[in-house]
């Protein structure tokens, strides 16, 4: 395998487990269990991405947010999503200061390096499309001045998916902007135990010993995900997925050509990139393999596969869609 010019070396890669490691024991120190949504939540980090988290009340959603800011030393707010929440309440805005007659701008809770947007499907449209412009232009605009959000920033969104009194479904071309979308699970019974015993011993509260690694460190990691190194024909392998989720590609999948109403946008595949090469440094390879690939493709693209009312009728789940596409494409 040909070698980048920027290909990642031993001394780097080892530093980089250092780093991980000790975000990794941060996390577990106050998050039992939920391996997956650790790992979602961490590669979305490293990859520069935003994730949104659905699952029903109280599985640690706001912990393992909370948690992650304080194992990167980065700033964390919290924004509860209401139907009468206004854009000036997440961005800012411009006030009137008495004692200098002078407008002041005021900056809202979404600057801050990592931002947590609670049941977000309760905001309403005009509220989530100021959400949009922090999302994909890393900055917000108030009184007609552009101000820049800090570096670096993740929004972790959460919704609920079994109450819809009060709620609004988010527009296809938001959901496209969120990297991944991660289904949360119940824990298992041994889990729920383990956080009964640590809430009643007190160490849920304790003050967490690891030390946290910098925002610099952090900015180190995503640097270093940007330069694993991912093969022609790998990438060539996730534009054939891409595509065969159109109806397209190298092979014609009849159910998910007549299940789809639309296939994952070309923001999908790049999504499948940097989260391989995020999976890739978190293993500790400065290489991406098709496993990589495959390892969080449900996370990747179950919100970018748009199913027909038909097939929503019949309770089609979109991620056997997905293992159906990634069946029929041949890995290199």
């Amino acid at each position: 395998m040909s070698q980048s010019p920027n290909y990642l070396t031993d001394e780097e890669l080892s530093h980089a487990r250092d780093l991980l490691s000790r975000v990794e024991r941060i996390f577990a120190s106050r998050v039992v269990g939920q391996d997956d949504l650790r790992r979602a939540l961490i590669a979305s980090l490293l990859a520069r991405g935003h994730i949104l988290l659905e699952s029903v009340p109280g599985l640690a959603k706001t912990t393992a947010a909370q948690t992650l800011a304080s194992a990167v030393s980065g700033s964390f707010r919290r924004i509860q999503c209401t139907p009468d929440l206004m854009p000036n309440d997440i961005i800012g805005a411009q006030v009137y200061n008495q004692a200098t007659g002078e407008m002041v701008t005021q900056l809202g809770p979404v600057h801050a390096n990592l931002v947590l947007l609670d049941e977000i499907n309760r905001s309403s449209a005009k509220t989530q499309s100021a959400m949009l412009e922090a999302m994909q232009e890393a900055q917000t605009t108030i009184g007609g001045v552009n101000y820049p959000l800090p570096i670096p920033f993740m929004v972790m969104a959460t919704q609920n998916p079994i109450e819809e009194e009060g709620t609004y479904v988010l527009p296809e071309a938001q959901m496209d902007r969120f990297l991944m979308k991660q289904i949360i699970t119940y824990p298992q019974p041994r889990e729920e135990l383990e956080v009964l015993e640590r809430i009643d011993a007190g160490t849920m509260d304790a003050q967490i010993q690891e030390e946290p690694i910098s925002l610099e460190d952090l900015t180190t990691l995503q640097k270093m995900t940007n330069r694993v190194f991912i093969h022609h024909t790998l990438k060539a392998y996730i534009v054939d997925i891409i595509n065969t989720t159109r109806g397209q590609g190298p092979r014609y999948v009849e159910p998910v050509s007549k299940l789809l109403r639309v296939g994952a946008s070309p923001r999908g595949g790049i999504a499948l990139m940097r989260v391989s090469q995020a999976l890739a440094l978190m293993s500790g390879r400065n290489y991406v393999t098709p496993e990589e690939i495959k390892a969080m493709r449900h996370a990747v693209l179950r919100h970018r596969m748009i199913r027909t009312y038909d097939a929503i009728a019949d309770g089609v789940d979109v991620d056997r869609l997905i293992d159906s596409v990634f069946n029929a494409v041949p890995v290199p």
